[in-house]
Protein backbone atom coordinates (compact mmCIF):
# COMPACT_ATOMS: atom_id res chain seq x y z
CA UNK A 1 0.00 0.00 0.00
CA UNK A 2 1.55 3.44 -1.15
CA UNK A 3 -0.11 6.49 0.24
CA UNK A 4 1.31 10.31 1.83
CA UNK A 5 0.09 11.54 4.78
CA UNK A 6 0.64 14.61 6.92
CA UNK A 7 3.16 14.45 9.74
CA UNK A 8 5.04 16.34 11.54
CA UNK A 9 8.96 16.78 9.84
CA UNK A 10 11.84 18.19 8.81
CA UNK A 11 13.37 20.92 10.98
CA UNK A 12 16.16 23.19 9.62
CA UNK A 13 18.35 21.58 12.44
CA UNK A 14 21.69 19.64 10.97
CA UNK A 15 21.61 16.74 10.73
CA UNK A 16 24.80 13.94 10.74
CA UNK A 17 25.63 10.57 11.64
CA UNK A 18 25.92 11.58 14.98
CA UNK A 19 23.52 13.63 16.23
CA UNK A 20 19.60 12.68 16.98
CA UNK A 21 16.74 14.08 18.46
CA UNK A 22 15.21 11.10 20.76
CA UNK A 23 12.25 11.01 21.52
CA UNK A 24 9.96 7.85 23.99
CA UNK A 25 8.71 5.31 22.15
CA UNK A 26 7.72 2.00 23.18
CA UNK A 27 8.35 -0.61 20.83
CA UNK A 28 8.78 -4.52 20.76
CA UNK A 29 11.30 -7.16 19.15
CA UNK A 30 10.34 -9.44 17.04
CA UNK A 31 10.78 -12.78 18.16
CA UNK A 32 13.64 -14.12 16.51
CA UNK A 33 15.57 -10.31 15.88
CA UNK A 34 14.82 -10.76 12.28
CA UNK A 35 17.52 -13.31 12.40
CA UNK A 36 20.08 -11.51 13.29
CA UNK A 37 22.11 -11.96 17.02
CA UNK A 38 22.58 -9.52 19.04
CA UNK A 39 24.22 -8.83 22.81
CA UNK A 40 21.65 -9.77 25.70
CA UNK A 41 18.94 -6.74 26.42
CA UNK A 42 18.94 -6.34 22.49
CA UNK A 43 16.58 -6.62 20.13
CA UNK A 44 15.53 -5.59 16.54
CA UNK A 45 12.42 -5.38 14.35
CA UNK A 46 12.17 -5.65 10.75
CA UNK A 47 11.33 -2.40 9.57
CA UNK A 48 10.77 -3.61 5.96
CA UNK A 49 11.72 -6.69 4.51
CA UNK A 50 12.88 -5.11 1.00
CA UNK A 51 13.36 -1.69 0.09
CA UNK A 52 15.34 -2.12 -3.36
CA UNK A 53 19.30 -2.73 -2.90
CA UNK A 54 20.16 -0.40 -0.48
CA UNK A 55 23.84 1.39 0.77
CA UNK A 56 23.63 4.53 2.82
CA UNK A 57 20.42 5.42 5.49
CA UNK A 58 19.49 8.36 7.18
CA UNK A 59 16.49 8.38 9.55
CA UNK A 60 14.24 12.31 10.00
CA UNK A 61 13.40 13.62 13.77
CA UNK A 62 10.01 12.26 13.49
CA UNK A 63 11.59 8.86 12.18
CA UNK A 64 11.26 8.81 8.29
CA UNK A 65 13.57 6.52 6.41
CA UNK A 66 15.58 7.25 3.69
CA UNK A 67 17.60 4.75 1.86
CA UNK A 68 20.13 5.66 -1.34
CA UNK A 69 20.29 2.61 -3.91
CA UNK A 70 22.67 1.22 -6.36
CA UNK A 71 19.71 0.13 -8.68
CA UNK A 72 16.78 1.94 -9.43
CA UNK A 73 13.36 1.11 -8.10
CA UNK A 74 10.58 2.07 -9.91
CA UNK A 75 12.72 4.09 -11.84
CA UNK A 76 13.97 6.39 -8.87
CA UNK A 77 17.14 6.20 -6.31
CA UNK A 78 15.62 6.91 -3.13
CA UNK A 79 13.61 4.62 -1.04
CA UNK A 80 11.64 6.66 1.53
CA UNK A 81 9.54 4.84 4.06
CA UNK A 82 7.06 6.23 6.86
CA UNK A 83 5.69 3.83 10.05
CA UNK A 84 2.06 5.77 10.55
CA UNK A 85 1.15 3.35 13.30
CA UNK A 86 4.09 3.50 15.87
CA UNK A 87 4.84 -0.79 15.92
CA UNK A 88 8.10 0.59 14.08
CA UNK A 89 7.43 -0.99 10.49
CA UNK A 90 6.86 0.56 7.55
CA UNK A 91 3.69 0.65 6.35
CA UNK A 92 4.78 3.18 3.70
CA UNK A 93 7.41 3.10 0.94
CA UNK A 94 7.28 5.65 -1.18
CA UNK A 95 10.53 6.31 -4.14
CA UNK A 96 12.14 9.75 -5.53
CA UNK A 97 15.09 10.97 -7.07
CA UNK A 98 16.57 10.78 -10.07
CA UNK A 99 20.28 9.52 -9.24
CA UNK A 100 21.93 6.35 -7.95
CA UNK A 101 24.85 5.86 -5.26
CA UNK A 102 25.44 5.21 -1.85
CA UNK A 103 25.39 8.73 0.37
CA UNK A 104 22.94 10.04 1.60
CA UNK A 105 22.61 12.38 4.38
CA UNK A 106 19.86 14.77 5.86
CA UNK A 107 20.78 18.31 6.53
CA UNK A 108 19.72 21.93 6.99
CA UNK A 109 16.52 21.05 5.18
CA UNK A 110 17.88 19.20 2.31
CA UNK A 111 18.63 15.87 1.53
CA UNK A 112 21.90 15.24 0.04
CA UNK A 113 22.79 12.26 -2.46
CA UNK A 114 26.27 11.10 -2.97
CA UNK A 115 25.87 10.03 -6.70
CA UNK A 116 29.01 8.50 -8.09
CA UNK A 117 30.07 11.30 -10.12
CA UNK A 118 28.02 13.81 -7.83
CA UNK A 119 27.38 15.13 -4.96
CA UNK A 120 23.41 16.74 -5.62
CA UNK A 121 21.02 18.18 -2.48
CA UNK A 122 16.63 17.60 -2.45
CA UNK A 123 14.95 20.03 -0.70
CA UNK A 124 13.09 18.50 2.02
CA UNK A 125 9.50 20.22 2.50
CA UNK A 126 7.64 19.85 5.95
CA UNK A 127 4.71 17.30 6.27
CA UNK A 128 5.78 15.22 3.14
CA UNK A 129 7.97 12.67 2.96
CA UNK A 130 9.16 12.43 -0.64
CA UNK A 131 12.09 15.19 -1.60
CA UNK A 132 11.27 18.07 -3.79
CA UNK A 133 12.11 16.72 -7.48
CA UNK A 134 13.76 20.59 -7.75
CA UNK A 135 17.51 19.26 -7.07
CA UNK A 136 20.45 20.90 -6.83
CA UNK A 137 24.34 19.99 -7.79
CA UNK A 138 26.66 20.64 -4.90
CA UNK A 139 29.71 19.02 -6.04
CA UNK A 140 30.82 17.51 -9.58
CA UNK A 141 33.42 16.65 -11.33
CA UNK A 142 34.90 13.51 -9.60
CA UNK A 143 36.87 10.96 -12.37
CA UNK A 144 33.95 8.57 -13.73
CA UNK A 145 35.24 5.21 -12.48
CA UNK A 146 33.81 2.03 -12.79
CA UNK A 147 35.55 0.77 -9.05
CA UNK A 148 35.36 2.53 -5.59
CA UNK A 149 33.19 5.32 -7.02
CA UNK A 150 31.18 5.98 -3.84
CA UNK A 151 30.43 9.29 -2.87
CA UNK A 152 29.65 9.21 0.79
CA UNK A 153 29.92 12.73 2.17
CA UNK A 154 29.70 14.26 5.42
CA UNK A 155 29.19 17.88 7.28
CA UNK A 156 31.18 19.55 10.39
CA UNK A 157 28.71 21.59 11.33
CA UNK A 158 30.93 24.35 10.23
CA UNK A 159 29.56 24.90 6.91
CA UNK A 160 31.90 22.38 5.39
CA UNK A 161 31.30 19.39 3.43
CA UNK A 162 33.73 16.13 3.70
CA UNK A 163 33.32 13.85 0.26
CA UNK A 164 35.36 10.45 -0.19
CA UNK A 165 37.29 9.85 -3.52
CA UNK A 166 37.97 6.28 -3.69
CA UNK A 167 41.19 5.42 -6.19
CA UNK A 168 40.32 3.42 -9.23
CA UNK A 169 43.18 0.81 -8.34
CA UNK A 170 44.12 -1.77 -6.88
CA UNK A 171 47.96 -0.42 -5.97
CA UNK A 172 48.68 1.84 -8.80
CA UNK A 173 50.07 -0.28 -10.36
CA UNK A 174 51.14 0.20 -14.30
CA UNK A 175 49.48 -2.27 -15.99
CA UNK A 176 46.37 -2.98 -13.65
CA UNK A 177 45.52 -6.00 -11.51
CA UNK A 178 48.44 -7.98 -13.27
CA UNK A 179 50.84 -10.48 -11.26
CA UNK A 180 54.65 -8.66 -10.44
CA UNK A 181 53.88 -5.22 -12.01
CA UNK A 182 55.36 -2.70 -10.43
CA UNK A 183 53.32 0.33 -8.72
CA UNK A 184 53.33 3.80 -10.70
CA UNK A 185 55.80 6.16 -8.53
CA UNK A 186 54.73 9.10 -7.78
CA UNK A 187 51.19 7.39 -8.14
CA UNK A 188 49.25 9.57 -10.34
CA UNK A 189 46.00 8.81 -8.85
CA UNK A 190 46.41 10.58 -6.09
CA UNK A 191 46.09 13.58 -8.06
CA UNK A 192 42.17 13.19 -8.07
CA UNK A 193 41.18 10.27 -5.45
CA UNK A 194 42.32 8.26 -3.00
CA UNK A 195 41.50 10.59 0.08
CA UNK A 196 39.14 12.91 1.22
CA UNK A 197 37.92 16.36 -0.73
CA UNK A 198 36.51 19.37 1.46
CA UNK A 199 33.66 21.84 -0.54
CA UNK A 200 31.49 23.95 1.30
CA UNK A 201 28.33 22.55 1.77
CA UNK A 202 25.81 25.09 0.39
CA UNK A 203 27.87 26.29 -2.40
CA UNK A 204 26.57 25.31 -5.96
CA UNK A 205 28.05 24.08 -8.50
CA UNK A 206 31.62 23.49 -7.12
CA UNK A 207 34.34 21.23 -8.86
CA UNK A 208 36.71 18.85 -7.20
CA UNK A 209 39.86 19.81 -8.80
CA UNK A 210 39.02 23.81 -8.81
CA UNK A 211 37.23 24.26 -6.12
CA UNK A 212 37.52 21.29 -3.31
CA UNK A 213 40.17 21.27 -1.12
CA UNK A 214 42.57 17.65 -0.74
CA UNK A 215 41.52 17.58 3.06
CA UNK A 216 43.66 14.30 3.54
CA UNK A 217 45.45 11.78 1.11
CA UNK A 218 46.81 8.20 0.76
CA UNK A 219 43.02 6.31 1.44
CA UNK A 220 42.41 3.67 -0.81
CA UNK A 221 38.49 3.78 -0.43
CA UNK A 222 36.81 5.42 2.76
CA UNK A 223 33.26 4.37 2.34
CA UNK A 224 32.85 4.44 5.76
CA UNK A 225 33.43 8.06 7.65
CA UNK A 226 31.17 10.22 9.59
CA UNK A 227 32.09 13.50 11.62
CA UNK A 228 32.20 12.57 15.31
CA UNK A 229 31.18 15.48 17.53
CA UNK A 230 32.12 14.79 20.60
CA UNK A 231 35.93 15.65 19.50
CA UNK A 232 34.82 17.50 16.28
CA UNK A 233 37.08 15.28 14.09
CA UNK A 234 36.44 13.30 11.28
CA UNK A 235 36.98 9.51 11.11
CA UNK A 236 37.04 7.24 8.34
CA UNK A 237 37.87 3.78 7.59
CA UNK A 238 39.65 2.18 4.40
CA UNK A 239 39.02 -0.39 2.10
CA UNK A 240 42.32 -2.34 1.80
CA UNK A 241 44.12 -3.19 -0.89
CA UNK A 242 43.68 -7.02 -2.30
CA UNK A 243 45.69 -9.92 -3.60
CA UNK A 244 48.69 -9.96 -2.26
CA UNK A 245 49.36 -13.80 -2.96
CA UNK A 246 47.94 -13.70 -6.93
CA UNK A 247 50.48 -11.06 -7.45
CA UNK A 248 53.28 -11.63 -5.27
CA UNK A 249 53.30 -15.32 -4.20
CA UNK A 250 56.86 -15.56 -3.01
CA UNK A 251 56.32 -13.09 -0.95
CA UNK A 252 52.83 -13.81 0.48
CA UNK A 253 50.79 -17.42 0.74
CA UNK A 254 46.75 -17.96 1.07
CA UNK A 255 46.64 -17.40 4.97
CA UNK A 256 48.49 -14.03 4.66
CA UNK A 257 46.50 -12.16 2.02
CA UNK A 258 43.23 -13.91 3.78
CA UNK A 259 44.85 -11.54 6.60
CA UNK A 260 46.78 -8.58 5.35
CA UNK A 261 46.54 -6.12 4.80
CA UNK A 262 44.72 -4.51 8.04
CA UNK A 263 41.25 -3.09 7.38
CA UNK A 264 42.42 0.48 8.56
CA UNK A 265 40.30 2.67 11.58
CA UNK A 266 41.48 6.30 10.48
CA UNK A 267 40.99 9.56 12.51
CA UNK A 268 41.68 12.17 9.65
CA UNK A 269 42.78 15.85 10.67
CA UNK A 270 43.79 18.03 7.26
CA UNK A 271 46.55 17.24 5.47
CA UNK A 272 46.74 13.57 6.83
CA UNK A 273 48.49 11.23 4.51
CA UNK A 274 47.88 7.09 4.88
CA UNK A 275 50.36 5.90 2.79
CA UNK A 276 48.29 4.23 -0.05
CA UNK A 277 49.21 2.93 -2.60
CA UNK A 278 53.34 3.09 -1.65
CA UNK A 279 51.98 1.25 2.26
CA UNK A 280 50.06 -0.97 3.69
CA UNK A 281 49.45 -1.63 7.48
CA UNK A 282 50.33 -4.76 8.77
CA UNK A 283 48.20 -5.59 12.13
CA UNK A 284 50.74 -8.26 13.50
CA UNK A 285 53.74 -6.56 12.89
CA UNK A 286 52.28 -3.16 14.38
CA UNK A 287 53.35 -1.07 11.66
CA UNK A 288 53.10 0.00 8.22
CA UNK A 289 55.43 -1.82 5.76
CA UNK A 290 56.42 -0.53 1.73
CA UNK A 291 54.13 -2.59 -0.59
CA UNK A 292 55.50 -4.86 -2.64
CA UNK A 293 54.81 -2.78 -5.86
CA UNK A 294 56.79 -0.04 -4.80
CA UNK A 295 59.59 -2.87 -3.89
CA UNK A 296 58.56 -4.13 -0.02
CA UNK A 297 59.42 -7.20 1.30
CA UNK A 298 56.20 -7.85 3.73
CA UNK A 299 58.92 -6.30 6.50
CA UNK A 300 60.97 -2.61 5.26
CA UNK A 301 58.89 0.23 6.24
CA UNK A 302 61.54 3.14 4.67
CA UNK A 303 59.04 5.62 3.39
CA UNK A 304 56.57 4.11 5.33
CA UNK A 305 57.45 4.88 8.55
CA UNK A 306 56.30 8.73 8.44
CA UNK A 307 52.70 8.09 7.47
CA UNK A 308 49.60 8.25 9.72
CA UNK A 309 49.10 4.87 11.44
CA UNK A 310 45.66 3.62 12.47
CA UNK A 311 43.63 3.79 15.20
CA UNK A 312 42.81 0.58 15.04
CA UNK A 313 43.65 -2.18 12.69
CA UNK A 314 40.64 -5.16 11.79
CA UNK A 315 41.10 -8.28 9.53
CA UNK A 316 41.41 -7.62 6.48
CA UNK A 317 38.83 -7.49 3.73
CA UNK A 318 35.78 -7.33 5.63
CA UNK A 319 34.55 -4.21 3.93
CA UNK A 320 33.49 -1.17 6.49
CA UNK A 321 30.87 0.54 4.38
CA UNK A 322 29.68 2.86 7.27
CA UNK A 323 30.44 4.18 10.59
CA UNK A 324 27.79 5.74 12.71
CA UNK A 325 29.42 7.47 16.43
CA UNK A 326 26.42 6.52 18.98
CA UNK A 327 24.66 9.80 20.79
CA UNK A 328 21.58 8.28 22.04
CA UNK A 329 20.30 7.38 25.45
CA UNK A 330 18.53 4.23 24.42
CA UNK A 331 21.49 1.84 24.68
CA UNK A 332 23.15 1.15 28.18
CA UNK A 333 26.24 3.69 29.10
CA UNK A 334 28.98 1.86 27.87
CA UNK A 335 27.77 2.31 24.06
CA UNK A 336 27.83 6.22 24.46
CA UNK A 337 29.88 7.88 21.82
CA UNK A 338 31.16 4.79 20.69
CA UNK A 339 31.82 3.29 16.71
CA UNK A 340 29.27 1.39 15.35
CA UNK A 341 30.92 -0.10 12.10
CA UNK A 342 29.13 -2.50 9.27
CA UNK A 343 31.11 -4.73 7.30
CA UNK A 344 29.45 -5.23 4.21
CA UNK A 345 32.01 -8.77 3.81
CA UNK A 346 34.93 -10.21 1.84
CA UNK A 347 35.31 -11.84 -1.55
CA UNK A 348 38.59 -11.95 -2.13
CA UNK A 349 40.31 -14.17 0.89
CA UNK A 350 39.68 -17.68 -1.03
CA UNK A 351 40.50 -20.58 -0.29
CA UNK A 352 40.09 -19.44 3.42
CA UNK A 353 36.49 -18.56 4.07
CA UNK A 354 35.35 -15.45 4.08
CA UNK A 355 34.78 -12.90 6.52
CA UNK A 356 32.67 -9.95 7.77
CA UNK A 357 28.88 -9.59 7.57
CA UNK A 358 28.41 -8.31 10.36
CA UNK A 359 28.14 -4.74 12.93
CA UNK A 360 30.94 -3.87 15.24
CA UNK A 361 31.14 -1.88 18.57
CA UNK A 362 34.53 0.13 19.52
CA UNK A 363 34.17 1.80 22.72
CA UNK A 364 35.79 4.98 22.64
CA UNK A 365 37.20 7.37 25.43
CA UNK A 366 37.21 10.82 23.56
CA UNK A 367 39.31 10.73 20.26
CA UNK A 368 41.02 7.33 20.75
CA UNK A 369 39.23 3.43 21.16
CA UNK A 370 39.27 2.53 24.64
CA UNK A 371 38.99 -0.98 24.24
CA UNK A 372 38.96 -3.97 21.54
CA UNK A 373 36.40 -4.25 18.87
CA UNK A 374 33.27 -6.55 19.69
CA UNK A 375 30.96 -8.30 16.94
CA UNK A 376 27.63 -6.33 18.08
CA UNK A 377 25.36 -7.51 15.36
CA UNK A 378 25.46 -10.79 13.41
CA UNK A 379 23.61 -13.65 11.61
CA UNK A 380 23.16 -11.34 8.42
CA UNK A 381 24.65 -13.27 5.95
CA UNK A 382 22.51 -16.23 7.09
CA UNK A 383 25.18 -19.13 6.93
CA UNK A 384 27.96 -19.19 9.30
CA UNK A 385 30.78 -20.78 6.31
CA UNK A 386 30.80 -18.32 3.50
CA UNK A 387 32.74 -18.89 0.71
CA UNK A 388 31.61 -16.28 -1.64
CA UNK A 389 29.48 -13.05 -1.33
CA UNK A 390 26.73 -15.05 -3.15
CA UNK A 391 26.41 -17.13 -0.39
CA UNK A 392 25.29 -14.25 1.77
CA UNK A 393 21.60 -13.67 2.02
CA UNK A 394 21.94 -10.37 3.54
CA UNK A 395 24.97 -7.86 4.12
CA UNK A 396 24.90 -5.05 5.91
CA UNK A 397 25.84 -1.64 4.17
CA UNK A 398 24.77 0.94 5.92
CA UNK A 399 24.04 2.45 9.73
CA UNK A 400 21.87 5.62 11.01
CA UNK A 401 21.00 6.34 14.49
CA UNK A 402 16.79 7.89 14.74
CA UNK A 403 15.21 10.02 17.04
CA UNK A 404 14.59 7.88 20.45
CA UNK A 405 18.51 5.91 20.16
CA UNK A 406 17.17 2.95 18.22
CA UNK A 407 20.12 1.82 15.54
CA UNK A 408 19.06 1.01 11.80
CA UNK A 409 20.96 -1.36 9.71
CA UNK A 410 20.12 -1.78 5.64
CA UNK A 411 21.13 -4.59 3.73
CA UNK A 412 22.33 -3.85 -0.14
CA UNK A 413 20.83 -7.04 -1.03
CA UNK A 414 17.34 -6.04 -1.06
CA UNK A 415 16.95 -3.49 1.05
CA UNK A 416 16.01 -5.01 4.14
CA UNK A 417 16.31 -2.85 7.10
CA UNK A 418 16.36 -4.14 10.76
CA UNK A 419 15.94 -1.34 13.99
CA UNK A 420 17.88 -2.28 16.92
CA UNK A 421 16.73 -1.10 20.27
CA UNK A 422 17.31 -2.40 23.80
CA UNK A 423 13.78 -2.18 25.53
CA UNK A 424 13.69 -0.28 29.43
Amino acid sequence: MKKLISVLIVTSAIFSCTQKKESKITLTGDADNGGITLPQGFSAIVVTEESGKGRHIDVNTNGDIYISLSQQKENKGIACLRDTTGDGRADIIEYAGEHLGTGIKLHNGFLYFGSDTAVVRYPMTEGNLLPGNNWELIARGFPNEHQHEAKPMEFDGKGNMYVNVGAPANACMQQMRTKGSPGMDPCPLLEYSGGTWKFKEDVLNQDQRTDGIRYATGIRNGMANCWNTNVNELYVLQHGRDQLSQFFPDMYDDKENAELPAEEFFLVTEGSDFGWPYCYYDQFQNKKVLAPEYGGDGEIQERCENKTDPIMAFPGHMAPNDLLFYTGNMFPEKYKNGAFIAFHGSWNRAPEPQKGFFVVFVPFNGANPSGDWEIFADGFAGTEVIESTRDAKFRPCGLAQGPDGSLYVVDSNKGKIWRIIYPS
